[in-house]
């Protein structure tokens, strides 16, 4: 999931749980609402830790703050500074607390997987008329 300063939805990518998160942003990065508009910044977890990622991401325009695992000792397109902003990060963790209030999300009932993604691009849009 793709979200501005304010905890409001951009873009969301569902998949299952096996392939990597690094994988996958990409693809959440691509469903961003407004085509050609891109984040000047993107604040990630150790889980996004890739240097495949941060030169990707670089080639998008947009700077990567992702800190760096301990096993990865040459990260690249990093800079300590720049993780300063890495405490802002509780703001996707706050949306992502938001979408547990729909409990259909949380208990998933849905055997189909697109009625699933139905219903959470449901709650994104309550989220961001509720932000408006």
């Amino acid at each position: 999931m793709v979200v501005d300063g304010a905890g409001t939805p951009l873009g969301a990518h569902l998949d299952s749980a096996s392939p990597a998160e690094v994988k996958l942003m990409t693809h959440a990065l691509d469903a961003v609402g407004v085509p050609g508009r891109q984040p000047k910044r993107l604040v990630a977890d150790r889980g996004y830790d890739s240097n495949a990622l941060r030169c990707e991401l670089v080639e998008r325009g947009i700077e990567p703050i992702i800190p760096a695992r301990s096993n990865n000792k040459k990260a690249t397109h990093q800079d300590g500074r720049k993780l300063r902003r890495y405490k802002h990060r509780w703001i996707i963790e706050r949306t992502f607390a938001w979408l547990g209030h729909f409990r259909r999300l949380v208990v998933r009932y849905e055997r189909l997987d697109r009625i699933y993604a139905a219903f959470f691009h449901l709650a994104c849009a309550f989220l961001t008329l509720k932000r408006f």
